[in-house]
């Protein structure tokens, strides 16, 4: 006696061998691990500097210490890296997650869509905030900067 089992319906069929180009589910999942590995490595630096290595640790921390911390140029790229990896990582794992359960073409575009136009919003606002930020803006009132903002 032989049973046949029918094939189960996958949301996209299955890939030609004829085919030929990227695989972009490969490049998808590949990014997620070497992403997931950067964003360990740069989330603990990050809070190792700020708790652990700076004299006062937690306490620290105010908007004279963030606003000195991206002043350099160091910090910025390192907390924009930190930035894109993590919208990048997230985004792809919303878009996994949208793939596996959405069955309906029109809907699964409509939600990829708006999880890509989020994302790019994210970055873009993430990365011109910490590029433009300045803790002493010049028309800004004296009395209601901060004290190193004095000695501009």
């Amino acid at each position: 006696m032989s049973a046949t089992i029918e094939s189960p319906n996958y949301a996209y069929p299955a890939r030609s061998k004829r085919r030929r180009g990227p695989n972009l589910e490969k490049a998808g999942w590949i990014f997620m691990r070497a992403s997931g590995v950067v964003l360990v490595v740069l989330i603990f630096g990050h809070l190792a500097f700020n708790l652990i290595w700076t004299p006062g640790g937690i306490h620290a921390i105010d908007f004279g210490f963030v606003g000195g911390k991206l002043a350099d140029p160091f910090w910025r790229v390192w907390d924009v890296t930190m930035l894109w990896l993590a919208i990048l990582h997230g985004s792809n794992g919303m878009r996994t997650i949208v793939n596996d359960y959405v069955h309906k073409p029109a809907v699964r575009s409509i939600m990829l869509w708006a999880l890509g136009i989020a994302a790019a919003v994210l970055i873009i606002l993430g990365t011109l905030i910490t590029f433009t930020f300045d803790p002493c803006p010049p028309t800004a009132d004296a009395s209601l900067l901060p004290s190193f903002c004095a000695e501009r």
